[in-house]
């Protein structure tokens, strides 16, 4: 049986906007890490820290809030954790380098990036037609990280640049899944009571025939 995404025959996703506000801040991030000169890096270190900090707290919220509504609850769980963590880090250690904060990023974008794939095909088991470009806007996110991660010396000078996209990209990721979770969430007004006895049962028919011994 193909796992689901969301279970909203029966229950709405509850803080749909989470994502939306982290995706925000992720892309206003990134916009600012573009205009920011290497000059500046002490201030980019530590906006990057506030963000982090408040998008890791706004995403373990958003997991714990959503835990019977989303089968794939822990991702958001286990990235706001890391997120949160790392802001923690950078918060404590403002000296810390230039490539070492491209590592922390690219890492943490990565994992994102991952969970955003993750998230595109269990869309498209779902049956929304548009899972492609949440597909293509995590595997540009992917591409990005890695170079981030393991080639801090192709990024050169652009070392900020490479961030900032890396930034906008995950930001984008989150923003359109925001979208589809707001429509998804208006979906179990729109199913009638009968619609929902006969899923439940359905659902209670094939766990008794999977525990029979």
């Amino acid at each position: 049986m193909k796992a689901q995404f969301l279970k909203t025959i029966r229950n709405s996703v509850k803080h749909w906007y989470i994502p939306l506000i982290v995706g925000l801040l992720f892309a206003g991030l990134g916009i600012y890490a573009l205009m920011s000169p290497v000059e500046s890096f002490l201030a980019l270190a530590f906006m990057f820290s506030l963000s982090f900090i408040f998008s890791g707290i706004g995403e373990i919220t958003f997991a714990m809030a959503n835990k019977d509504e989303m089968d794939n609850w822990g991702w958001n769980l286990a990235f706001g954790i890391m997120t949160f963590l790392i802001g923690i880090l950078l918060m404590s250690k403002p000296e810390i380098s230039l490539v070492t904060l491209s590592f922390y990023i690219g890492f943490l974008m990565l994992f994102r990036s991952m969970m955003g794939i993750s998230y595109a095909l269990e869309l498209k088991q779902y049956g929304v037609s548009d899972w492609t470009k949440l597909m293509i806007v995590s595997v540009l996110g992917v591409v990005f990280s890695f170079i981030l991660i393991w080639n801090p010396v192709l990024a050169g000078m652009t070392i900020i640049f490479w961030i900032g996209l890396t930034l906008i990209v995950v930001g984008a990721f989150s923003i359109y899944l925001s979208i589809k979770l707001k429509k998804l969430n208006a979906m179990p007004g729109k199913i009638s009571d009968e619609l929902k006895s006969r899923y439940d049962a359905i659902k209670k028919e094939m766990h008794d025939e999977m525990n029979k011994t």
